[in-house]
This record gives structure tokens, C-alpha cells and sequence, in this order.
């Protein structure tokens, strides 16, 4: 069994990705693999959240649109690693609790530790523009405190200045500059402390601050395996469906 953290990017498109110059320095020291995916259609957040993190489509999950507000009917990585006696933890938007723990109260869940929830230990967000800086701190204080075996980190900054500005803005290349360097300072902590990282994104981001659609810049992300295990998956075409079962795979979970 290994420990994983898994980082979901909201709204990074792939034409951005040659930005992440310490995640390129990885790869180009054979020390990860990085793979260009198609997102699943539409190409929204919660419907790929949920593609992502249990392996089925939007059609097939029924999670459709943003705006479908229940729990997941899915297995998930959440409740197959908590099957598996594994302790979860997440640091995301609070539509990740509302998809795998259930309904979100901003007075009652912003901090959750359960034992018997999917997410056993969550620190939930509902501003799209709240800091990434913060998730990176609240996250690495988790990883210290809880020490969980599966962790998400959701990410909303790049997302966040697209819709505002556009995905070929300036200052939405410079949330991807700023995140590179998050991961530069934590990355490393996070493998000495034992982790296994895979990072991605859910959707892309097109010039006018749109996703949803079939187009090249709102279906195109990237996605980073780092660290020995990368090698495994060196030449393999990888579908976004897949990155569960990759996950569980590193987790050691069926």
C-alpha cells in the first residue's frame, strides 16, 4: 500500500501546461510522465469531479450539469480507500462534500473529521476565488496532523481568473505561474513525507472564459504521474475515466 495525493486543477486547459516549468523539470529528469487527456462531455466541473474520482462518464453518473445537487451513486476512490480501512482527506470546493459526504452546511462543514463519512477529514471552500496559497497550507497541516492515506486537493484560482478574464488571458497564465510555484516549495515535502502525486484538471478554459462545450481549449488538460510509478505508465494512453482506477491502483484498492 502506498499514500496518494491526488491534485484536481479546476479549469486548467493543456495550452497552458508548458507553463509549469518545475513539473516539465520533473519530467525531463525522468522523475514523471506527463499525459495530454480529452475531457468527458459536458466539459463542467461537478460532472468531471465525478468522472475523475469514481471512473463514470456524465451520462452514465447521471451528474449532468453543475447544478445536480446530490451524492454520488457511484463507487468512488473516497469510499472504496474508506472500504479498505484507509483514512481519506480532502481540501476542495464543498461540491466534493456535497458529491461523497453529502449536504453542505458553511456553518457545520467547513471542517470535517468522521470516521464513518467518506472524507474523514475535510476542509471545505465555497468562494471561488479563495486563495490556493491557503489549501496548499491547510493541506500540508493536514497531511502533518491526520496523516491520511488518500488525500484531494482541489485547486480554484485558475478557474476562477479564466471566467473572469478569458483562457488566454494574462492573468489567467499568471494563477498557472503562481501554482507552479506551490508546487515547487510542496511537492517535495509532500514525497519525503511518503505521497505518491498525481496532479490534473477537470476542464479547460476557452477565450472567452466558457467550458462546456466540444472545443480544443475546453477539453484538453493535462495530467502529471510523478515519481517512480510514473515509469509504469510510460507509452500507455490514458483516458480521463482512467485516473481513478490509477489512483486505486497506487493505493492498492479494488
Amino acid at each position: 500500500m502506498r499514500k496518494l495525493i491526488l491534485v484536481l486543477i479546476d479549469g486548467m486547459g493543456d495550452h497552458v501546461s508548458h507553463k509549469m516549468g518545475y513539473l516539465k523539470a520533473l519530467e525531463s529528469a525522468n522523475m514523471g510522465e506527463k499525459f495530454t487527456l480529452l475531457s468527458e462531455l459536458p466539459s463542467l466541473s461537478r460532472p468531471l469531479y465525478e468522472t475523475i474520482l469514481t471512473g463514470k462518464t456524465p451520462i452514465e453518473s447521471g451528474i449532468i450539469n453543475n447544478q445536480i445537487n446530490r451524492m454520488s451513486k457511484e463507487e468512488s476512490i473516497f469510499s472504496l480507500a474508506k472500504k479498505a480501512n484507509l483514512k481519506t482527506a480532502a481540501v476542495a470546493y464543498h461540491w466534493v462534500h456535497e458529491l461523497y459526504n453529502g449536504s453542505f452546511n458553511i456553518e457545520e462543514d467547513i471542517e470535517v473529521e468522521d470516521l464513518e463519512k467518506n472524507i474523514n477529514y475535510g476542509r471545505f471552500y465555497w468562494e471561488d476565488s479563495y486563495p490556493d496559497s491557503h489549501l496548499f497550507s491547510l493541506t500540508n497541516k493536514l497531511i502533518k496532523d491526520k496523516n491520511p492515506d488518500f488525500l484531494l486537493l482541489h485547486t480554484m484560482n485558475i478557474d476562477d481568473a479564466g471566467h473572469r478574464y478569458g483562457g488566454l488571458s494574462k492573468k489567467y497564465e499568471n494563477r498557472v505561474h503562481k501554482l507552479n510555484y506551490y508546487f515547487s516549495h510542496y511537492v517535495p515535502m509532500w514525497q519525503e513525507a511518503g505521497y505518491e502525486i498525481v496532479i490534473t484538471s477537470d476542464h479547460g478554459m476557452d477565450e472567452k472564459g466558457n467550458h462546456g462545450g466540444d472545443s480544443k481549449l475546453e477539453r484538453e488538460v493535462p495530467l502529471w504521474i510523478l515519481g517512480d510509478i510514473s515509469k509504469d505508465y510510460k507509452e500507455k494512453k490514458i483516458d480521463q475515466k482512467d485516473i481513478k482506477k490509477i489512483c486505486c491502483d497506487i493505493l492498492g484498492v479494488s
